[in-house]
């Protein structure tokens, strides 16, 4: 009965965010190319079954040590440009459904960045809802990990929204099943409450290879604690 009711919650959420509107943006269809040579790419590699699904902006794209900071977890490793959750949403089914896997962990940071045209929290975590909800579509089961937006220096002025927009996403995964999210905020913050600009590269955006061995860990450890219990 409680799946039920979660299922028919998602349902009715999802069709709270017309993602035709986003389709046909501009924007939204500039990563075509980057989706099909994904899809290209799934026609000639293989991925082992027992493999996790790491999705979403640039800085899953530029994480060039993955699949030796997450061992012993073998990656597929799906990120592109400068993504957001209106595109992304928008691409989930091509991205995600090859790939039957252990688990599925996104990461999409670009919505609220302090641009005029920013969403709002709300509409962050609606897209994030509806991303769950296609998902859902063909992974009923599958762990599903939400990495939070990370504190970063280039867009500290942002960071209030950016928080508001983690917190209404960790309250929609405590309340789905299967659905997880990796509180990463602590560990980007130093003493004084700022981000660590040591973890990052020139452009203060980006992590370097300490801050992606910082992210590793905990997503390791996130990870350990739901797919050793299953």
């Amino acid at each position: 009965m409680v799946r039920k009711y979660l299922l028919a919650t998602i349902l009715i959420l999802a069709s709270c965010t017309p993602l035709r509107t986003y389709r046909q943006q501009p924007e939204v269809k500039a990563w075509e190319e980057d989706i099909e040579k994904f899809e290209q790419t799934d026609k000639t590699k293989f991925y082992p079954d027992d493999a996790i699904l790491i999705a979403g902006s640039s800085s899953i794209r530029l994480w060039e040590t993955i699949n030796k900071d997450m061992l012993p977890y073998n990656v597929i490793q799906r990120g592109y440009g400068g993504a957001k959750l209106s595109d992304f949403a928008v691409y989930a089914g091509r991205i995600i459904y090859p790939h039957p896997c252990q688990a599925i962990v996104l990461f999409v940071a670009n919505d609220i960045t302090g641009a005029e045209n920013d969403k709002t929290p709300q509409q962050v975590a609606n897209l994030f809802r509806k991303t769950l909800y296609i998902i859902r579509r063909k992974f009923v089961d599958i762990p599903v990990f939400w990495i939070s937006i990370t504190p970063t220096p280039s867009r500290w002025a942002a960071w209030p929204e950016i928080k508001k927009a983690n917190g209404i996403i960790k309250s929609v995964s405590y309340n789905h099943r299967n659905t997880y999210y990796i509180n990463t905020e602590q560990a980007f913050l130093g003493p004084d409450g700022k981000p660590r600009p040591e973890l990052f590269k020139q452009d203060q955006l980006h992590l370097n290879q300490d801050g992606y061995a910082v992210w590793a860990e905990i997503i390791k450890k996130e990870l350990n604690k739901v797919l050793t219990d299953k």
